[in-house]
């Protein structure tokens, strides 16, 4: 079976690393020896180290690599929009086999990378896309083939599991934990799509799309990031036996008209500390899926890095060029559900609101009338010194935490508060899930 590989950096070297290390026992998995027919990089002559490979496969024609007819199957690690949507089309169009890392990519387009796949009659694997070396979309595009997944809710990004677990473990803010993750390397020099939660909802709809059969794609998701939790938020968090952390949740539900839906978010909550996500630590990933009869299910482990990553490939290296030897390919993309997303403003959840208010009599009765007027049920209050002198012209802290609401109801909320002259700041809102 003959390689192009599309990308030679972190990952595309580990990949090369492994195939030449696992040559003997991968041929004999698949029936067939492997060999890479070439290498296609953005610059030549770039060091390498001792990578074991021919520096005669080095290319810079990724599109013509693609092309040759002694290529069987193309595997992606170069990331992005474009090219890479271009490269895969024509591979996919010409009956080549893809395996590919690029959640980016099958969030934005997926449905044309699938069409071409159709198309062409080869297989698109994308194991590697989330979650690292988690054996994750396979089990849920086969194994549970034959049950009905009702909510999926994963930690899918080490970076920020690692920024929030350092916040909580020893009371940093944020800036002070992303410069410790930086300076170990768990954060990129620019860590926006980290941090503001994008690489989080490519994610979340990869993940939506493979367990309720409906085509999601990124537009599809709500997506918040971490930027705004502090240090107080997690205190909170702790004072109520909580942990926080950055969730993709994508869950079944109905509308008003009873009509099967689908919610798709990624957003920083409060999980309790007896949830099992709340124990995943530093830049683990996990992801916990909940169905019908397999009831309960988690997937733990390392989801980012060359090593992990390029593991994930491989296996559906060895997927594909089996299908191709035994001249079959895998099941096609499974969209035949054809839910419909539902807006963030109807998803369920409880909230943790956290105010400044002015310390006078009548505060309370008047914040409560609030959550009244827009039909949010409160659960608890919690009142404390918000650092001003006490008394009339004082400031205290209300923590207010609520039943099950729409987040419509919440927004309009918190809106109407912030209006409120007794009301300083709206100084946190987080919501609050796993039944805590």
């Amino acid at each position: 079976m003959r390689l192009a590989l599309l990308g030679c950096g972190t990952v595309g070297q580990e990949v090369v690393r492994l195939l030449h290390e696992q040559s003997a026992d991968l041929a004999a998995r698949i029936g067939a020896p492997l060999e890479i027919a070439g290498i296609a990089v953005r610059r030549l002559g770039r060091d390498r180290g001792d990578l074991p490979v021919d520096e005669d496969l080095f290319t810079t024609d990724a599109l013509g690599l693609i092309k040759r007819d002694d290529v069987d199957v193309v595997i992606e690690v170069v990331g992005g929009i474009e090219p890479a949507r271009g490269w895969l089309v024509e591979a996919l169009r010409a009956g080549k086999s893809v395996v590919t890392a690029n959640k980016a990519l099958l969030a934005e387009d997926g449905v044309a990378l699938h069409e071409a796949a159709a198309e062409g009659g080869g297989d698109l694997y994308y194991e590697a896309s989330v979650a690292g070396a988690i054996p994750l979309l396979r089990p849920l595009r086969e194994s549970l083939h034959g049950d009905r997944i009702n909510r999926v809710t994963g930690i899918v990004n080490g970076t920020t599991n690692f920024i929030l677990s350092a916040m909580d473990a020893t009371g940093a803010g944020f800036a002070e934990a992303l410069e410790e993750a930086t300076a170990l390397g768990y954060a990129e020099a620019d860590p926006t799509a980290d941090v503001e939660g994008f690489d989080a909802a490519a994610k979340a709809a990869i993940l939506a799309s493979l367990a309720f059969h409906t085509r999601v794609g990124a537009a599809d998701v709500h997506r918040e990031g971490i930027t705004e939790v502090t240090a107080a938020d997690m205190a909170s968090a702790q004072a109520m036996g909580c942990t926080i952390k950055l969730l993709c949740i994508a869950a079944r539900g109905v509308d008003a008209s009873g009509r099967e839906t689908v919610s798709v978010r990624v957003h920083p909550a409060m999980i309790p500390r007896s949830h099992p996500l709340a124990s995943v630590g530093d830049a683990f990933n996990a992801v916990f899926v909940e169905a019908d009869a397999a009831g309960q299910l988690m997937f733990y482990g390392r989801g980012a890095g060359g090593a992990p990553t390029a593991s994930a490939v491989l296996g559906d290296v060895v997927a594909v060029s089996r299908n191709r030897l035994a001249g079959v390919r895998a099941a096609s993309e499974s969209a035949y559900a054809d839910l419909s997303v539902r807006p963030m403003g109807e998803a369920l959840t409880r909230y943790h609101v956290s105010l400044d208010v002015a310390d006078r009599p009548g505060v309370l009765a008047s914040v409560a009338s609030v959550f009244a007027r827009h039909d949010v049920s409160i659960a608890t209050v919690r009142q404390g010194s918000a650092g001003g002198p006490p008394g009339r012209d004082g400031d205290a802290e209300l923590v207010i935490v609520t039943h099950v609401a729409p987040d419509a109801a919440l927004a309009a909320t918190v809106g109407e508060l912030r209006g409120l002259n007794i009301v300083r700041s709206v100084t946190s809102v987080l919501r609050v899930e796993g039944g805590a």
